[in-house]
């Protein structure tokens, strides 16, 4: 087996050593001279590894500091929404985060720049290491960069010794960056391999007090001061016991357990495209330790080792890329047709379900998205439309006066008239929020600011939802039918393009007849394109078993679903209450998207003047309070 047993802790793995923000050119075979924009994600082989086990299962932290600034703050608050803990993380008021700028310019071409001069996580010392989170662990893993400079040396030192007092086991990622230990100019940053006794002497130092050793071809020569794999081999044997694990790219992995240094443990292959070799090593020491910490055998842990490693080099980024347990699994079990990874839709699913940035279980929501229908009422009444605006200003200060901080509470809103609204909603920490991209009112539909939709959505912050009306009846015309169907179809491929999540709102019963089977006929022929919104808004129906043939479909379909949000089509709170009665009880709907029974009364008496602000925001408060009471009530659920 890979790993003695241990007793239960806190911790499966504490990651030390290097936190970044890296910052991946998004024009693949261009030199980073002509990168014309970035997508930041976390970065750092420990930040990486932290990652990379978590999504795995692994209860993960990271030892390491951060800048006082925004980019130690999305370090942080990312960790936080991938489950590792960030106890170990010291925020350091003197130094800036460091940034790393990568390209992928060729296939095994990534020229890259560390931003690192006195950089926060190099400030890493004794002090920051604390004995009884470090005893909370099964194990530590250190890194070869953090044993580059006096003090990081000093702090990783120390957490070695109180693993090894306290009954942990030492992994030691070799993780060679030469530009780093001041071997190569700024501009190498790619540079593999320069060969230095000094770096060698320090790093053979640690070999004694390992438990297992992870490096590349070049990695175990550095860490050994030999030339060549099979006097390096040796050489690290001389000095330790622990298992060696070999990197060696496309060839996968080979494992030393024992004196035998002849014929290591193989692990299962996974042939695939090499489209970013950057962060791989990461992921396969994610799920060699995955293997290893959960008691299976070497070639096992191999083999989850190369799949991981596999996903990462057929992507773009480092952590963000890696998979889940889920989509490890599915891989293991049923492969992939596809060469590249990254062009499997059933993994991409998949992966884009399984790590979304936070989870609500429930969603009650003022919808105030309305364009058109605010515009009638303002040319009636003979009020300035620009003043639509302020009144969903108000709307959002109704909602956050119900919502009191607890989560649940949410809203939808538009960039027609609700681009301050939208400010405010993101002051006020309400919990979730959808805008619409269709033109209102559009059969067949259309998108509201041009029919490229992929780039107006580039532009929206990422916690935004995409939210899109469809009329759409499963017995439409065949010409009406395809049209429609062509639209989301793109819009769906635009949002998992771009990464934003998607809720479809299918409003069946206005053009034609609404049958319990109706709407779980409509999801169907969506979901038979391909077509899996994170969220579905849908009309009251007639009776608890039309939402459970809803929810069959759902399930059938997409188990990963989010769910179901009630429209309401502004029908009485009386009537609201009866539907809510209805669907409540079937879990997959998770809360309702109400509008105009909340604000519509408001909204004629506000812009006729009649009323005040205050007694606007009174208004909707009190029907939104309403019909957050009765949909907790029916459900039997609570508000965070």
């Amino acid at each position: 087996m890979a790993t003695p047993d241990s007793v239960p802790a806190a911790l499966d793995v504490i990651t030390i050593g290097r936190a970044s923000v890296d910052l991946y050119g998004q024009q693949i075979g261009s030199r980073l001279e002509d990168i014309a924009s970035f997508a930041k994600s976390v970065g750092g082989c420990p930040a990486n590894i932290a990652i990379g086990t978590a999504r795995l299962g692994l209860r993960s932290a990271l030892l390491t500091r951060v800048g006082a600034e925004q980019m130690g703050g999305f370090i942080r608050e990312q960790l936080q929404r991938e489950g590792v803990s960030v106890r170990g993380i010291t925020v350091d008021k003197e130094r800036l985060t460091a940034l790393v700028l990568l390209a992928v310019q060729e296939e095994g071409v990534s020229p890259m720049i560390f931003y690192r001069t006195d950089c926060a996580d190099m400030a890493l010392a004794p002090e920051d290491v604390d004995e009884d989170f470090i005893a909370s662990a099964r194990a530590v893993v250190v890194t070869g960069t953090h044993f580059s400079r006096p003090a990081s040396d000093a702090a990783q030192r120390k957490a070695i010794r109180l693993a090894k007092a306290n009954g942990g086991k030492v992994v030691f990622d070799i993780d060679y960056r030469p530009n780093l230990w001041g071997l190569a100019g700024h501009e190498a940053g790619f540079e593999r391999y320069v060969k230095s006794d000094a770096v060698s002497e320090k790093l053979r130092s640690v070999l004694p007090d390992c438990d297992l050793i992870v490096g590349t071809e070049e990695e175990i020569m550095i860490a050994s001061g030999a030339d060549d794999v099979p006097h390096a081999l040796k050489a690290i044997r001389a000095l330790s016991q622990a298992t060696i694990v070999l990197k060696r790219g496309a060839m996968g992995c080979v494992v030393y357990h024992g004196d035998d240094l002849e014929d290591g443990v193989v692990g299962k292959g996974f042939p695939i495209e090499v489209y970013n070799v950057l962060g791989a090593g990461d992921a396969f020491m994610s799920g060699f330790l995955r293997g290893w910490l959960g008691g299976e055998s070497l070639e096992t842990a191999a083999t989850w080792a190369n799949a991981c490693g596999a996903f990462a080099v057929s992507r773009l980024l480092c952590s963000p890329e890696y998979p889940s347990w889920a989509e490890l699994q599915h891989f293991l079990e049923q492969g992939s047709p596809h060469h590249a990874l990254r062009k499997d839709v059933v993994l991409n699913h998949i992966h884009q379900a399984a790590n979304r940035r936070r989870e609500f279980p429930l969603v009650m929501a003022l919808a105030c998205d309305h364009r058109a229908q605010l515009e009638d009422l303002a040319k009636r009444l003979g009020a300035d439309p620009a003043r639509i605006g302020g009144f969903k200003l108000l709307a959002v200060k109704a909602a956050a006066w119900v919502s009191e901080g607890r989560a649940g509470y949410s809203m939808l809103l538009d960039e027609k008239h609700g681009r301050d609204a939208m400010f405010e909603f993101a002051r006020r920490k309400l919990d979730w929020l959808g805008r619409p991209v269709e033109l209102p009112g559009s059969r067949p539909l259309r998108f509201e600011f041009g029919q490229d939709i992929g780039s107006q959505l580039v532009e929206w912050p990422v916690d935004h939802c995409i939210k899109c009306l469809c009329f759409y009846h499963p017995d439409d015309p065949p010409a009406l039918k395809a049209e429609q169907q062509d639209r989301l179809l793109a819009l769906h491929e635009a949002a998992r393009k771009v990464g934003r999540e998607l809720l479809i709102e299918i409003i069946a019963g206005k053009h034609g007849n609404l049958e319990e089977d109706t709407v779980p006929r409509a999801l169907q022929e969506l979901y038979d394109l391909g077509i899996k919104p994170d969220w579905w808004k849908l009309e009251p129906q007639a009776s608890k078993e039309a939402w459970q043939r809803i929810a069959a479909v759902i399930e059938k379909n997409d188990p990963w679903c989010r769910g179901v949000m009630l429209l309401g089509l502004e029908a009485e709170e009386s009537a609201l209450e009866a539907a809510f009665a209805a669907a409540a009880s079937v879990p997959i709907v998770k809360g309702f998207a109400v509008g105009r029974t909340i604000f519509m009364d408001a909204a004629e008496k506000w812009l006729a003047g009649r009323i005040s602000d205050e007694e606007a925001v009174a208004d909707m408060a009190r029907r939104f309070g309403r019909l957050t009471e009765a949909w907790l009530a029916a459900s039997g659920r609570k508000a965070g």
